[in-house]
């Protein structure tokens, strides 16, 4: 299958000379789910920042349909591509179902107010994320599993063909984490979406996850299928610690740390 999405050669330096990103290559096809993992400060963030349009790339070139990604009016280009940070602040009390509702922005006609579609669209997103009940709520007052869950939903109500997600599971707990991981797979089957999506959590990566591409000091130090991956001596190397260890059981790994 064709990739609708590339990345080719990305490297991105921080003012002042210090490179955080070095020669990376990725592709992604329709209804695909990849896993960036890492150590802290291996680039990751950065990279998805890039992949986002919201970063510009020192060298290198992405390309969304053959056209760079530096071409593409934001407003078009959010309507293919969503992004959800890792840190998301909610300064002031708005209504959940209006902050999921200005994720129908790139959909909306400029000028015009969004319509009865948009806000059941809108509606429709938080149901995906299992937060319906939240949509009467002031954002400012929830949890911060809850505001992830709603971020997450305007992300949706985007309808985009590529999500960006770094480290979405972060402030989850187990209930949530699962639920998101329910949605991701029911959004991949019913919309033919597709995700890249950073995460510490292994255990996720091993079954769920068509590729993983590992980050180390900026580089690629590996990228492949979960079981090409996940193994015990490469993901010493990449998280400098020698008794991590991981074994495949099915279709899934088991990581663990030797104490």
């Amino acid at each position: 299958m064709k990739p609708f999405f590339e990345a080719r050669h990305l490297a991105y330096t921080y003012p002042g000379g210090s490179p955080a990103v070095r020669d990376i290559s990725l592709a992604v096809t329709e209804a695909s789910m990849t896993a960036v993992i890492g150590a802290n400060g291996s680039g990751k963030s950065t990279l998805i920042r890039m992949l986002a349009g919201l970063s510009q790339p020192a060298s290198g070139e992405i390309l969304l349909d053959d056209i760079p990604l530096r071409e593409w009016q934001p407003r078009l280009r959010a309507r293919e591509i969503a992004y959800m940070p890792q840190v998301t602040t909610t300064a002031f009390p708005f209504r959940v179902l209006d902050v999921v509702l200005s994720g129908r922005t790139p959909h909306v006609p400029r000028f015009r107010l969004e319509s009865p579609g948009d806000r059941e669209k809108a509606f429709q997103a938080l149901e995906s994320t299992g937060a319906a009940h939240l949509a009467d709520r002031c954002v400012t007052a929830l949890s911060g599993g809850e505001r992830q869950m709603v971020i997450l939903a305007r992300a949706i109500a985007q309808e985009p063909r590529l999500l960006l997600l770094d480290e979405p599971s972060n402030s989850l707990d187990l209930k949530h984490r699962a639920g998101l991981m329910r949605t991701l797979a029911k959004l991949r089957e019913q919309r033919g979406l597709s995700v890249i999506m950073i995460t510490h959590d292994l255990q996720l990566t091993g079954s769920l996850f068509d590729g993983i591409v590992a980050l180390r000091c900026g580089e690629v130090a590996a990228q492949g299928r979960p079981d090409e991956v996940l193994r015990s001596e490469l993901l010493a190397e990449i998280y400098g610690e020698p008794n991590v260890r991981a074994q495949r059981i099915g279709n899934q790994t088991l990581v663990w740390i030797d104490t």
